[in-house]
């Protein structure tokens, strides 16, 4: 991703003409001095915590790999879940690498309106032809959502995850 690409709003009606319309509003906020924290302390619950790395790593990751973009998802002044995403210069794709929504905060729409996010913000991108994502195969919830968003299977496995595409 190019540098200097602004942080998305709240999704609700920003993407007029959108597939996938979202009613519940979010914002993506960069991680920072103040909230580093706060995304530290997100929690999963516990029937959850094999499918999708923690924060303290998935912050680590970022660190070491510029590419890779972290983003607080907030409801209003609430924080409510991570994400992760960017290019992966191994194998030459854009990848969703984590998407969690904390404990407290599931079931209500969240992790949608933020995948909505995030795939908008790689479509707008000319050199993002395509985005990959990659879940547990246990993760029935989150195979459902994301092939709820336009992603299709593909034949890969890695790491014993099933691996799908968005193509723009």
């Amino acid at each position: 991703m190019p540098s200097g690409v602004p942080v998305w709003v709240s999704s609700r009606g920003l993407f007029p003409g959108s597939k996938w319309g979202s009613d519940v509003a979010v914002t993506l906020r960069e991680i920072n001095a103040d909230n580093w924290l706060a995304v530290l302390r997100l929690e999963t619950l516990p029937e959850q915590s094999g499918f999708v790395a923690s924060n303290a790593y998935s912050l680590a990751e970022a660190y070491v790999f510029p590419s890779a973009i972290p983003l607080a998802i907030y409801s209003d002044d609430t924080l409510v879940g991570f994400t992760l995403y960017g290019f992966d210069d191994d194998d030459g794709y854009y990848w969703i690498s984590r998407l969690m929504i904390d404990r407290h905060h599931q079931r209500k729409g969240y992790g949608r309106a933020a995948m909505e996010q995030v795939i908008e913000r790689l479509r707008a991108d000319p050199e993002c032809p395509c985005v990959q994502i990659s879940w547990e195969p246990e993760n029935t919830a989150a195979g459902k959502l994301y092939e709820s968003l336009g992603f299709r299977l593909t034949s890969q496995i890695i790491e014993g995850e099933v691996v799908a595409r968005l193509d723009f």
